[in-house]
């Protein structure tokens, strides 16, 4: 079977490894010069840190899905971060989360003295959750949409409180509202509001704490280098510079792709781009009709090298505002830039001392913001970067603006530019009517041979559930190739 992909990106890589392995002859087209989508290295050639995703979830998913590839585990370093990282509210005081359990109800109790029982029964509750939610709905696709809307399924969406947001639903279990806070903001990696977000994506916060957070030795987009490696191993083609411009296909079954006007076949093609361009490439005008989905949030991304080092400053930690839901409502609801920005703060150099040179720090400051084209980040970024540097410099990194030596800024309208969907950094939004059977399928429209993976797609977003993602389009072309094979041969008789 030959395959073509369009994106080299996490999904892109993972996938034609996947199917290398099946036999398929695969081939990459890339548009840009190098791989890896929004997983590259930012660096002025002394610093170096990435460019976007840093927290590594779920470290098991991860190797079970490189294990399927033939990847050997030593060649993905993982280094365990505990704390896993600290939230520091805006009266000055500070949260720490462990990924040790002792050390977190030490920390509850010296804290919030009366939650530590109430944390015991969020991790007691939600082990039964995660597990089942795992193996129902991140583990399986909804290509066929009945497998979505089963007896169980329904059952546990549910008894899990699914059609609440995450935000009311950990304010179940914790009664101290700077901890509903910190249990509700993991809805932001995937670029949900916890007030608008389903429920069931409050088991981010427990894998938090079950399965750890966890560094790529060198940056997450050391990972890519290692894909890109196996690729030109095993005989996947990667042709860079290489914008298909359609998806071809002959009654409903894909026949190929055309490039620079010129028609290639393929037996398979797998989107890989930000799924609602797909709908371009297959001069679908009836989905250009309908109404867009919605885009998840954008993201100000600050990088910073600086030549000095906080002795104090953890890997990850998060500033949270006076009102958080006051800033959640500016990006979510009014889509305008939050007057005092919430945001996360990078340190790769607390345990990988490649990111810079000794006694120096290079820094990442990531912001949530709307995405879309309403705001004109020109006139509007400089602003908002001196807030979040001033706001972070009083905050947990005294000296900092005197301290920078190099930055860098990327906007929504760099993300847009640069192919994600209306300059969201996560694809389209985790809310409940694009979330589960809902959201965007492996094979997303009955059209024979044509496939979709990414964080648009269905598990969702996040590195490991996008490669899961890739793992669960693999397994759905292994069971249709003997059928397809079999009406081959077939039509050939």
């Amino acid at each position: 079977m030959k395959t073509a992909i369009i994106g080299a990106g996490i999904g892109g890589l993972t996938t034609a490894l996947l199917l290398e392995r099946q036999g398929n002859e695969v081939t990459i087209f890339e548009q840009q010069s190098n791989p890896g989508g929004r997983m590259q290295y930012e660096t002025d050639g002394m610093f170096r840190i990435d460019q976007g995703p840093t927290i590594v979830l779920l470290p098991d998913m991860i190797r079970s899905v490189l294990e399927s590839c033939a990847i050997p585990q030593k060649d993905l370093e993982l280094i365990k971060c505990d704390p896993l990282y600290r939230i520091h509210y805006a009266d000055g005081t500070a949260y720490t989360k462990y990924a040790d359990p002792a050390k977190q109800k030490k920390e509850l109790l010296e804290k919030f003295p009366d939650s530590a029982p109430q944390f015991d029964q969020f991790m007691r509750d939600m082990k039964n959750v995660y597990r089942f939610g795992v193996s129902q709905f991140l583990e399986r696709g909804f290509s066929n949409r009945l497998r979505f809307f089963t007896t169980s399924n329904l059952r546990f969406l549910y008894k899990t409180k699914a059609y609440r947001n995450v935000h009311s639903f950990i304010r179940d279990y914790f009664t101290e509202p700077k901890l509903q806070d910190a249990y509700a903001l993991q809805s932001l990696y995937i670029g949900g509001s916890p007030y608008t977000t389903p429920a069931i994506y409050g088991l981010i916060s427990y894998s938090e704490h079950e399965h750890g957070i966890w560094y790529v030795k060198g940056g997450y987009a050391g990972l890519i280098e290692t894909l890109v490696s196996y690729c030109e191993k095993r005989g996947v083609t990667i042709q860079y510079n290489s914008k298909v411009e359609k998806i071809r296909k002959n009654g409903k079954r894909v026949s190929g792709i055309e490039m620079d006007g010129v028609y290639q076949p393929f037996d398979n093609v797998v989107f890989n781009g930000d799924f609602p361009a797909i709908h371009s490439l297959l001069d679908d005008n009836k989905a250009k009709k309908k109404k867009q989905p919605a885009a998840s949030s954008g993201c100000l991304l600050i990088y910073a090298g600086t030549n000095r080092k906080w002795e104090e400053l953890q890997t990850h930690q998060f500033v949270l505002p006076e009102q958080f839901q006051l800033n959640m409502k500016a990006i979510f609801e009014s889509r305008t830039i939050p007057d005092d920005p919430s945001f996360y703060v990078f340190n790769p150099g607390s345990i990988d001392p490649s990111c810079a040179p000794a006694g120096k720090s290079a820094l990442y400051f990531l912001v949530p913001v709307p995405s879309g084209d309403h705001i004109n980040w020109d006139q509007q970024q400089d602003l908002l970067v001196e807030r979040v540097l001033h706001k972070a410099e009083q905050t947990l990194l005294p000296g900092l603006l005197g301290s920078i030596e190099w930055l860098k800024v990327r906007t929504p309208a760099d993300a847009s530019q640069a192919g994600l969907y209306q300059g969201g950094s996560f694809g389209i939004a985790p809310n409940l009517l694009q979330s589960g059977g809902f959201r965007p399928q492996n094979k997303p429209f009955g059209i024979e041979g044509l496939y979709a993976v990414g964080a648009s797609v269905h598990p969702g977003g996040g590195v490991p559930i996008v490669m899961q993602g890739a793992k669960n389009l693999s397994d759905l072309i292994k069971s249709e190739v003997g059928d397809y094979a079999q009406e081959t041969v077939r039509k050939s008789v």
